[in-house]
């Protein structure tokens, strides 16, 4: 029996079934949700494709990527057996009305096997110019059902400006119910960002401080070690603004700054994610210099190996002008946060892989210790790291062991690995789960995406109008390009970062 009973027989259809994304979060996340007892008694995943392959030769395929890519590491011969069964593959061209027929076949004989109707998931793991061929295939079958029973699950990126996510959200919404439509941001599964909401919400000591009276700043820091790697020819259109700061920065600064919802219904927690978005500081052209940094990675040494910058990358355009950097000063214009700044920056090749949020307290109004007593003293601050170490830590400052008084900081620390025995779910398992239960809570809606296109589109036209002549302009296993520090220095602040002791610095 599923751990779930309101999971009701499901079919999942994965458009890019052969594709990476498959291979590395789909298919592992599913058979852990199985090994887990999550999935449903009746279940069927069909993974689809341009590539011919028989269902054995599918199989096959995910059982590979499984036994490297699976949390849980590699298959038990008697828990593939038993998952292997429910797993097909149909080749298939999404141009073609005929590929969508043979699907509402397949899913006709599994519901007469089952002698129940299924909740059928299509989930598009393609390119984006293919979500509209797809998501209006799929309509054309399903024009009599039960929308409840019928989902879309769409991949970033949602569009490439404003105007295309405006476009894509009006073809989905003349096929689909807004119910049906799950955007998905891989960012709102991980299990501490989650945590977030709990930790603000269901405990009354942090409300009283969660504003512009204790709060003197945030900062929210998403930064990786890697290149861009076999992605150039995505990312030479994307940059950094699009691909992190319009989805995952933005959505983690939203869960820091909402107000609280009246309950935890989807769309209540939508509505407050929305109210945030909404009430940020537009900016005119004239602002985009004081308030945005972009950079270029440069050839360099990371962990004692030499490696290209991004224009020297595989497929890269040689005159590039895209940022694989990107910092900018947010403002919330509402009476909890006016004034607060919240920086948030991303970027490659960068020091150290880590997404943390840091969110420092006003200094107390007066010091009543000597100076000597506290020569390291520092503000207060709340950190919570995401990755690679999941925590939530409070710095404070106390007394030192001894016979003088003597101050300096300490961590109060929440950690999932000391706390918790069992493994923490990959992101992609919870949002799938929530998916089959019609839960959209960690979806993103409509109206949500075009704000956040609407924020950042000052700053895109302003980088594409006004080429940078100084690209590239940080070095490999650096912290990024000098004006990055200027942007927060500028105000009296540094940005932060956590060792990897995970102590402070």
């Amino acid at each position: 029996m599923p751990k779930n009973p309101n999971i009701k027989p499901t079919v999942f259809i994965i458009f890019g079934g052969t594709g990476d994304l498959n291979a590395r979060k789909l298919s592992p996340a599913l058979y852990n949700l199985f090994l887990d007892g999550w999935l449903p008694d009746q279940f069927a995943i069909i993974g689809t494709g341009r590539t011919r392959l028989t269902d054995e030769e599918f199989r096959t395929k995910l059982l590979a990527d499984l036994n490297q890519f699976s949390r849980n590491g590699k298959a038990r011969k008697e828990d593939w057996e038993k998952f292997a069964p429910h797993i097909f593959y149909q080749v298939a061209d999404v141009k073609t009305p005929a590929a969508y027929e043979q699907f509402s076949q397949r899913i006709a004989a599994f519901e007469e096997d089952w002698k129940v109707p299924a909740n059928v998931i299509y989930y598009l793991a393609v390119a984006p110019e293919f979500f509209p061929i797809i998501a209006t295939g799929i309509a054309q079958r399903h024009p009599e059902d039960d929308p409840t029973r019928v989902r879309i699950v769409i991949e970033k990126p949602f569009g490439h400006d404003l105007e295309s996510a405006r476009a894509l959200n009006k073809l989905l919404a003349q096929h689909f119910q807004e119910c049906q439509i799950y955007r998905i941001d891989h960012y709102l599964g991980k299990e501490t960002v989650q945590n977030i909401m709990a930790f603000r919400f269901a405990n009354a000591i942090m409300e009283p401080l969660w504003n512009r009276n204790s709060i003197e700043h945030v900062q929210i820091s998403v930064t990786e070690q890697l290149g861009v790697g076999e992605r150039t020819g995505y990312y030479d259109n994307s940059g950094a603004l699009r691909d992190m700061i319009q989805n995952h920065l933005l959505q983690l600064l939203c869960l820091v700054a909402m107000d609280p919802p009246v309950n935890f219904t989807a769309d209540e927690v939508r509505n407050r994610k929305v109210d945030v978005l909404r009430a940020m500081r537009r900016f005119k052209p004239e602002d985009v210099r004081e308030a945005a940094v972009r950079g270029q990675y440069a050839a360099g040494w990371l962990e004692g190996k030499k490696v290209p910058g991004y224009r020297e990358e595989k497929g890269a355009n040689p005159a590039s002008n895209t940022e694989t950097f990107a910092a900018v000063k947010f403002f919330v214009d509402n009476w909890r946060w006016q004034g607060v700044p919240f920086y948030v920056r991303t970027g490659k090749r960068l020091h150290r892989s880590a997404s943390i949020i840091s969110i420092q307290f006003k200094d107390v109004p007066h010091i009543i210790f000597p100076a000597e007593t506290g020569e390291s003293w520092q503000q207060n601050r709340l950190i919570i790291s995401i990755q690679p170490e999941m925590s939530i830590r409070l710095q404070v400052q106390a007394k030192r062991p001894g016979l003088d008084m003597m101050l300096n900081t300490v961590d109060m620390v929440f950690d999932y690995q000391g706390t918790y025995a069992a493994e923490a779910p990959e992101a992609y398992e919870t949002l799938l789960l929530d998916a089959m239960l019609g839960d959209q809570t960690l979806f993103m809606r409509g109206d949500q995406v075009e704000e956040a296109w609407d924020l950042i589109m000052p700053i895109l036209n302003a980088w594409q109008g006004r080429p940078s002549l100084s690209f590239p302009n940080y070095s490999a296993d650096s912290w990024g390009p000098e004006l990055a520090e200027a942007l927060i220095a500028r105000d009296g602040f540094h940005w932060f970062t956590l060792p990897l002791d995970g102590k402070k610095k």
